[in-house]
């Protein structure tokens, strides 16, 4: 039996108390069918004209001010007028269906010159919880996909948030896909059962039983639906939470989703006729939306008791807190969200929020050969890198491409996209929802029971792997036998990692585990069906099926509270020294005990423990030369930052959001690496944090973080004395280039400044700078043929210093640094020159490769890619065997590549890159992604002469890592020694150049007080000795006797 300790009781009384877990506003009068919003705008909000810039008489700005109370609206009203003194600002008034209800925030104009004082003021008051800008959403609802829907058009902004393309096709139309500018036409005609999705899913079976959907408040967040619409037999209520005076849908788009879950016309059926059809209006008919709007329409489902929410829409920004922490509590209050993945396939790294969130059921499509839809985004989760491991999603995926569904206002009509997908699983889930006695419904249903009802009935599909399917196809069948006899537990998912099933593993599949070698993390999802809240009772443990199994060193780091219904558990893996040798296959189980305080009515704690297979494939430690180590740690993605797209040419996609990472969209490079036997490893700690004599080269591909110094004098250290490899992969910077690019977001009412360029330069430089190697700031465009093998150079930046000796190659190239953000750079009759890009230079021990594109390595934007000369820079870097034509005596420099400091790019000093970076303003130490005897530490050969010694003042550091991180370093035990202060952390980085030609020992050396000791007892002496002196010279001046000259000598002393 688990006894609740006080101190874990107390935490989840604070977590009940500040968290509206529960908010159920049921005593209040509930408003009448069919209401719309009047919104009350400040006759100061900012106009734009046709093109959308903001006019000069710009003054004021929308923030959301977020309580940490619910309260009246008036009273929220009240609490600011008295307390906050400053002039310059409104309360805006909302008039809503939520106007009835209490509100945790309001929404007020701020004038844009006292903007920093009055936003510090309002969050210094004690009821204020954070104060955050109004963002706005925009989203491309048309069948067809036309340019005015993008987010961006010609590298302009258009109004709007930046959003994700949602992408459908009308019945006989065509489908396009933006990867390729292809257009690939479907005009295959489906038997009419076919089309039909619920006979695909078996909903004929739950009908026959009676099951239909009555009973199940539906909630379609959307662009509204008509009144009295034929296709719907209960429609519960609509509701308009727009600017616009209207309830009526105007585009189509969430008729067509109601219709998917709740129609009863025989040409299009949805799964549950008898659905009660809940539709937020929350999207205009120009496609847009606010954050605002979203909380009061999230708060408003609450508290009618809304069972399944669907939200067809998704976008790249998992940081807007107001929104993303509103879904939360959303789910907290038993609602089970489904929401669609994204229409951004087949590129990786592209999931959608909210689907991205553990609590929301992520749902990516399928055609009707079971076959991942061209379309659907893929995974992993983005929230966790670049220095942790992403989760696994999709949750599910189901039949998107060729769904029938209803018409504006009769009819039937087809579309594709995932967003056509999620409306399926939450049909699927209202029928479900319909099976569980209405008066049990709350007991055993909610998001996690529901999720894991879901996939752990889902069919697996043979050919996608885990982050393109996630536990496969729904079966509604399937899902319907594990809830009629569901008992509330905690379950993992996924709950196998197995490395011998391929490609389902993928990418663990094929890489093998080795001793020496980074740890693997896999970061899995912990879902709790007993409770809104849980904890992990213990530490999890790992049980080896065998002998063998003992080689496996595991780590864990988890979710310190699961909530809601949900957490992590991630597994970071090594093989010990003792394996190095060993091949084969290890087995076992992860185990961890999950309780949840008790349910009404119980009293004793809900307990309930979960279990994870592993089975994996172990080799030996691979030779030094096949080893590559991937820079991750200086990798800086979107969001938080404008960080720009790589290639410039691309105009419709303007934010770099991939992750750059090599399981999302450097994957393709990836498997072409292992397929050349390379073992390719991931850093997302700093160069100080790896042991440069196990790799043969470090990669450095598209970076825009800056460096410590310490990293710069290591990896001098590495390449000159260890000969470890370089294999640098540069991008454009041109500080005039990203001045231009530039632009007003109407939605945030700000400014967007680019952070970097494609990569941050400056920093690179700087590092490269002990070779004499050093890029410049032109941006270079054009195809170029080596050795046969043609490529496309894409906004590529060119080589500025290189030492004599080294071998540069250099291409003609259209200089598109000029207006190179608003223009079309690819111009043909633009005039073409020589630049160099490409140089090769052996130092020391060590050999270096620099190029200055990296789009041919990214799956992104890739148009030609550029893994040949990959293959031979690493022929080159890691066993210095050279291409005659790479290394051809004509390309050889008798003198060195020069440019002086004045002509090398500088860094922008407009911008605050410490709020984006892991560097700047922050401490250099290893995380959880690094080899476990250096955790919590500096790392190798700095300040500690041993590599397996913790540092002391070191135990708890935020590198910026977002939900469910897998190197959540919180988690650190502290050092039993007393933090360094200030002055000893000062000095220790000056000593510790003490040992910058030593070799690193093996074992713990205690240079935190040996050296410090022996420096001080050094300075004794000198004082001492001079005091002497200086005493000798008084005496022979002065004449004074030996028994006073000596008292003299303890009194200068």
């Amino acid at each position: 039996m688990i006894i609740l300790e006080s101190s874990t009781l107390f935490t989840f009384l604070l977590l009940f108390i500040s968290l509206p877990l529960h908010l159920k506003p049921s005593l209040y009068p509930r408003p009448a069918q069919d209401q719309t919003l009047s919104q009350i705008y400040s006759e100061d909000i900012p106009q734009h004209d046709v093109a959308g810039s903001p006019r000069s008489h710009y003054t004021r700005s929308n923030y959301i001010v977020r309580f940490i109370e619910y309260r009246n609206a008036e009273d929220h009203q009240t609490y600011l007028r008295e307390n906050v003194k400053s002039g310059g600002w409104d309360w805006i008034e909302r008039r809503n269906p939520a106007s009835n209800y209490p509100t945790d925030f309001g929404v007020v104009s701020i004038d844009k010159t006292a903007k920093a004082a009055i936003i510090k003021e309002i969050e210094q008051l004690s009821m204020v919880k954070d104060v955050s800008i109004d963002i706005s959403y925009t989203r491309s609802l048309l069948e067809r996909k036309s340019k005015s829907t993008e987010s961006f058009i010609d590298g302009k902004k258009r109004p709007g948030k930046i959003f994700t393309k949602m992408s459908f096709k009308e019945e006989g139309g065509a489908y396009s896909t933006v990867t390729n500018n292809l257009t690939i036409s479907w005009r295959r005609h489906l038997m009419m059962q076919r089309s039909q999705v619920t006979s695909l899913f078996g909903a004929d079976v739950l009908w026959a039983k009676g099951y239909t959907g009555a009973q199940v408040k539906m909630a379609i967040f959307d662009t509204g639906i008509r009144a009295n619409h034929p296709h719907f037999r209960n429609i519960k209520e609509r509701t308009n939470w727009t600017n616009e005076d209207t309830l009526n849908d105007n585009l189509g788009h969430g008729t067509f989703v109601a219709g998917v879950v709740a129609g009863q016309d025989s040409e299009c059926l949805g799964f549950a006729p008898d659905a009660e059809i809940y539709a937020f209006r929350v999207f205009t008919d120009a496609q847009v939306s606010y954050t605002s709007w979203f909380l009061d329409a999230f708060n408003y489902a609450i508290s009618i008791n809304v069972d399944v929410l669907n939200l067809s829409i998704g976008g790249p920004d998992h940081l807007d807190l107001p929104f993303v922490e509103k879904v939360w509590e959303l789910t907290a209050n038993n609602i089970i969200m489904v929401s669609a993945i994204g229409n951004d396939g087949p590129l990786y790294g592209t999931l959608n929020n909210p689907a991205d969130q553990s609590d929301v059921i992520g749902v990516g499509g399928i055609d009707y050969n079971d076959h991942i839809a061209s379309f659907s985004s893929r995974g992993m989760s983005t929230w966790e890198i670049p220095h942790g491991y992403g989760r696994v999603k999709p949750d599910i995926v189901a039949y998107g491409r060729d769904i029938r569904g209803s018409k504006i206002s009769k009819g039937c009509k087809t579309l594709s996209g995932t967003s056509v997908a999620s409306p399926v699983v939450a049909g699927v889930l209202c029928l479900l929802v319909s099976v569980i006695p209405e008066s049990k419904r709350r007991s055993v249903l909610n998001p996690a029971s529901m999720k894991q009802a879901l996939v752990e009935g889902a069919a697996k599909l043979p050919g996608p792997h885990m982050y393109e399917q996630g536990a496969g196809r729904v079966d509604l069948l399937e899902s319907y036998e594990i809830l009629k006899d569901y008992q509330p537990r905690a379950s993992i998912f996924p709950s196998v990692l197995d490395y011998m099933d391929c490609p389902y593993s993928w990418p663990f599949c094929r890489q093998p585990l080795y001793a020496g070698a980074m740890p693997i993390i896999f970061n899995a999802t912990i879902l709790n069906g007993m409770g809104v809240i849980g904890y992990v009772d213990g530490q999890p443990s790992w049980h080896p099926a065998n002998e063998e199994g003992n080689l496996l060193s595991m780590h864990f780091t988890h979710s310190d509270v699961i909530w809601p219904w949900t957490g992590y558990l991630a597994l970071h893996m090594q093989i010990k020294e003792e394996g190095a040798q060993f091949s084969g296959v290890i087995e076992g189980n992860v185990t961890v005990k999950v309780y949840s305080p008790p349910a009404q009515g119980e009293k004793a704690l809900r307990s309930s423990t979960c279990v994870l297979r592993l089975r994996l494939n172990v080799v030996p430690t691979p030779p030094r030369s096949k080893r590559i180590l991937w820079d991750q740690f200086h990798s800086i993605k979107y969001p938080p930052g404008y960080i720009p797209r790589d290639s410039l040419d691309v105009r419709a996609d303007i934010l770099d959001w991939h992750g750059d990472h090599i399981h999302t969209n450097f994957h393709t490079m990836f498997n072409m690496l292992r397929d050349a036997g390379y073992y390719v490893e991931m850093l997302g700690s700093p160069f100080t944090c790896f042991d440069a004599l196990q790799y043969g080269t470090l990669m450095l591909v598209d970076l825009e973080d800056e460096y410590f110094e310490e990293e710069i004098q290591k990896l001098k250290e590495d390449v000159l004395n260890t000969g470890l490899g370089l294999a640098v992969f540069a991008e454009w910077y041109n500080v005039e280039t990203m001045v231009k690019m530039r632009f007003f977001d109407d939605n945030t009412r700000s400014w967007w400044t680019t952070v970097t360029g494609g990569a941050n330069i400056p920093a690179l430089n700087d590092l490269l700078a002990p070779f004499g190697i050093a890029f410049g700031d032109i941006i270079l465009n054009g195809d170029y043929t080596m050795d046969g093998s043609q490529s496309r150079y894409a906004s590529g930046t060119n080589i500025a210093k290189f030492p004599a000796g080294g071998y540069v190659h250099s291409f003609p190239f259209i200089d598109s640094s000029d207006g190179a953000g608003t223009q079309n750079i690819l111009a043909s009759s633009l005039i073409k020159a020589d630049f160099p890009i490409l140089g090769f230079l052996e130092l020391g021990s060590g050999r270096i490769s620099v190029y200055g594109d990296s789009n041919c390595l990214d799956s992104s934007h890739m148009i030609s890619n550029c893994y040949w000369l990959l293959k031979k820079i690493l022929d080159f870097t890691s066993v210095n065997v050279r291409d005659p034509v790479l290394f051809s005596d004509t390309v050889r420099r008798d003198a060195p590549l020069h440019a002086d400091g004045k002509q090398l790019p500088s860094r922008r000093t407009d911008v605050n890159f410490s709020a984006y970076s892991a560097v700047v303003g922050k401490e250099l130490i290893c995380g959880f992604d690094s080899r476990f005897e250096i955790w919590g530490t500096k790392g190798y050969n700095l300040q500690v002469r041993g590599r397996y010694r913790r540092l002391p003042g070191y135990p708890v550091i935020d590198m910026g890592r977002g939900l469910n991180s897998t190197v959540d370093i919180s988690n650190l035990k502290k050092s039993d020694t007393q933090s360094l202060n200030k002055g000893d952390s000062l000095s220790n980085k000056y000593l510790g150049l003490l040992y910058g030609d030593e070799v690193d020992a093996p074992v713990p050396f205690a240079s935190h007080w040996l050296v410090p000791a022996l420096v001080t007892a050094f300075g004794f002496l000198l004082l001492l000795s001079f005091c002497r002196i200086q005493q000798k010279r008084r005496r022979r001046r002065k004449g004074q006797s030996k028994e006073r000259s000596g008292s003299g000598r303890f009194a200068n002393f």
